[in-house]
């Protein structure tokens, strides 16, 4: 986590006034002095599992395909942000990220861009397992693959299709490309699979994966959002604890979500990202490109900032650079799901990005 002393107010759920001029820097710098290294760029909104916690049976209404960014755009925002505003982690997210069509060449695109970013990728891991070595071949660098069950009834109850088989393939194919840590993210829902959180965790410890419990997020297509159902960190640990001893790693954390926790003594970890009940917004260094091209300072922005019709308009690069500075200045101390008032985004999580 990079940050620069301003001398301004630190404290969470303040908000520095808009009239704060901004100092004379490339980087992407916000009021309390923290500053984005750490892009993720949704590919898509569509999706071809439709998780209880994200979006309803039917779906959702996807976006037009003159609304996406085409390629070269992609490439063209990538760049501005890799060369001017100091960008040196992407992360390819969706949606689902493998249904952007000829993914393998725009990852080759991103890996080609100097200085060249480290590239990783989120995906739900359908159809990964034919196409994992190509990834790797194109330059990236490592995955994060959704699984909240091993067990293919509850898998199916939650992402209402039957795909574990595939999932698991595709976890494999990613280990055997050396797409190294594969990391695995899951998402627990009270009554339904919470019990499986300590067999998750020895199933990854078994392969050799690395296991990340996140917090539900209010940020489903419903609206449906209950603080009462989360499976809370607390609740997380307690869970594991009943089959294995954690201890606090000693690695730095830096702008790291996950908290991680030695298993049984360690080397071997696992990781709990506690969105709601431990935000870690004072050390947040993220900054989000959604697939119609617009600039989201946080996850749970209530406003963003339109890059495509800048670009698309005939803006030059430094344009596009300063909309993107701007935007981040005005990012607010934390995402506000603890306070009066929280309002949750209209954008559901598959149209952000993750």
């Amino acid at each position: 986590m990079t940050a620069v002393d301003l001398g301004l107010p630190r404290v969470p759920g303040a908000r520095v006034a808009h009239s704060t001029p901004r100092p004379d820097t490339p980087a992407l710098l916000d009021t309390y002095g923290r500053v984005a290294t750490d892009l993720r760029v949704s590919l898509t909104d569509k999706c071809n599992l439709r998780c209880t916690y994200c979006m309803p049976e039917e779906g959702l209404e996807w976006a037009a395909e003159e609304q996406v960014l085409t390629d070269d755009e992609l490439e063209r925002l990538l760049r501005v942000a890799v060369e001017r505003l100091g960008v040196t982690d992407i992360r390819l997210t969706g949606g689902e990220p493998l249904l952007r069509p000829g993914l393998e060449g725009l990852v080759a695109r991103i890996a080609a861009l100097r200085p060249r970013p480290r590239i990783a990728m989120t995906t739900n891991g359908i159809g990964l397992a034919k196409r994992a070595a190509a990834f790797a071949e194109a330059g990236l660098d490592r995955i994060n693959i959704s699984l909240d069950s091993i067990d293919r009834d509850t898998f199916q109850r939650l992402a209402r299709r039957d795909r574990l088989p595939h999932v698991l393939a595709g976890l494999a194919a990613s280990r055997a490309a050396g797409l190294d840590p594969v990391k695995v993210n899951a998402v627990l829902i009270r009554g339904v699979n919470e019990h499986e959180a300590p067999g998750l965790l020895r199933f990854c410890l078994e392969q050799g994966y690395h296991l990340r419990f996140i917090e539900q997020m209010p940020l489903d297509a419903q609206h449906g959002w209950n603080r009462a159902e989360m499976i809370t960190a607390a609740e997380i640990l307690d869970l594991l604890r009943t089959e294995f001893e954690l201890t606090p790693s000693p690695a730095e954390r830096g702008g790291a979500p996950a908290e991680r926790w030695l298993v049984d003594g360690g080397p071997q970890e696992v990781g709990v990202i506690a969105s709601v009940t431990r935000p870690f917004c004072a050390a947040c260094e993220r900054t989000r490109l959604t697939a119609d091209g617009a600039v989201r300072s946080c996850l749970f922005s209530t406003d963003e900032t339109d890059l495509r019709g800048l670009l698309r308009g005939g803006a030059g690069d430094e344009d596009l650079a300063v909309a993107w500075r701007d935007a981040m200045w005005g990012k607010l101390a934390g995402h506000e799901i603890n306070e009066a008032g929280f309002a949750q985004p209209i954008r559901p999580m598959s149209a952000i990005g993750g």
